[in-house]
């Protein structure tokens, strides 16, 4: 009797053990090193011994994944029992780009000969990318909205970067089996959070190396300029952008602009507001609470010049604001500049310009890469 007793609790045991600790998937992902990434709210890099576990949070639901990416090295076989996601080989050497943003930042990673074809060719800036397209070697796969399948067909690529949108489907490019590669970069709400987006480039392209030291080096001089500049005792009120219609989008409290106007030592009059996006406001509103803004920066894309004259022939009541009056306001024409291209895995060339534009006297010899005061 004692001995089937014996015998049943040890097989209760053994079973127990096995219930409790599984060969599963999740197991197998507990292995891998912990993730590379510091800063960045919606990006977990695991490495494991042979493949690299990419997962991407949904920006729109924070308890459910946006993607999930196994990337597998081309110089070995895919191995078995893998989780669940979108396998990508790697390095990639054909891709097709959306973003002129991606396509500069791939420019940075000396990965450009990887890029096979683009869309919206008219915002691409990348010299070496447009005299390939003129030199027929670079596939213009028209507007990202709506992308040229045939186009598209004929290039093959071996993934499609592009932004993700709230509730929005990718119609026939997401049933041609070509691997998506979703660039949630821009929805991230820190700037060294964005930047460090590089990494996952860095390994879809086998730039892992440089990746890192471009983020080291973005790293080490925005967190030093950060904190040099946070020990001021005066900070300037700032504002931004332009009323379109009858609302005028402020960033939220929150937001990425918001974290660069308060690391750049800048007062904020919406720093109490608890949105990450934009935030629509009525002219009334803005001027109540920031008439007296000292700077007022402004973002534009424009073939003619804006100045004094033009902000005031758009809208007579800008003039009313104490930075209107005081020739306090500068514009930033990303027609003439790579503020759009360059800024986002960059963002310590705009703190520095942040910097220089609230506290002058700390870089007198600072040359303005982006903003310039408006003309009269």
């Amino acid at each position: 009797m004692n001995k089937i007793f014996y015998t049943f609790v040890l097989s209760a045991l053994v079973l127990l053990s096995v219930q409790c600790n599984p060969k599963s998937q999740e197991s197998d992902e507990q292995l891998g090193n912990d993730s590379i990434i510091e800063y960045a709210e919606l990006l977990s890099i695991t490495s494991h011994d042979d493949y690299t576990d990419v997962k991407i949070s949904n920006p729109w639901d924070s308890a459910r994944l946006l993607h999930r990416y196994i990337l597998v090295p081309k110089t070995q076989n895919v191995p078995s029992n893998l989780p669940q996601g979108t396998v990508v080989r790697t390095p990639l050497s054909n891709t097709l780009v959306y973003a002129s943003v991606h396509c500069s930042l791939l420019e940075q990673l000396d990965a450009l000969s990887q890029i096979g074809g683009v869309c919206d060719l008219s915002y691409i800036k990348t010299p070496a990318l447009l005299s390939r397209a003129e030199n027929g070697k670079l596939t213009d796969a028209g507007n990202s909205m709506s992308p040229d399948i045939e186009r598209v067909m004929s290039l093959n690529p071996d993934a499609i970067l592009l932004s993700p949108f709230e509730n929005a489907g990718y119609g026939r490019i997401g049933k041609m089996g070509i691997p998506i590669i979703e660039c949630a970069d821009y929805l991230e709400t820190s700037p060294l959070g964005r930047a460090e987006w590089i990494k996952f480039f860095g390994l879809l392209y086998g730039k892992e190396v440089e990746a890192d030291s471009i983020f080291t080096e973005v790293e080490k001089n925005y967190t030093e300029l950060r904190d040099k500049i946070g020990v001021l005792s005066s900070a300037p009120v700032v504002i931004s952008e332009l009323k379109s219609g009858s609302a005028w989008y402020m960033p939220g409290g929150k937001s990425y602009m918001a974290r660069f106007f308060k690391d750049a030592g800048a007062a904020y009059p919406w720093s109490d507001n608890t949105e990450t996006g934009s935030i629509p406001l009525s002219f009334e509103t803005v001027f109540n609470r920031a008439g007296e803004a000292d700077i007022w920066l402004i973002k534009s894309f424009h073939v003619s010049e804006l100045s004094y004259r033009t902000l005031q022939k758009e809208y007579a009541p800008y003039a009313r604001f104490k930075a209107f009056r005081e020739k306090k306001i500068y514009g930033c024409d990303s027609s003439r500049c790579n503020y759009y291209e360059e800024t986002p895995f960059r963002p310590d060339l705009l703190l520095q310009e942040l910097a220089a534009l609230f506290h002058p006297g700390l870089f007198p010899d600072y040359r303005f890469r982006y903003y310039q005061p408006l003309s009269e």
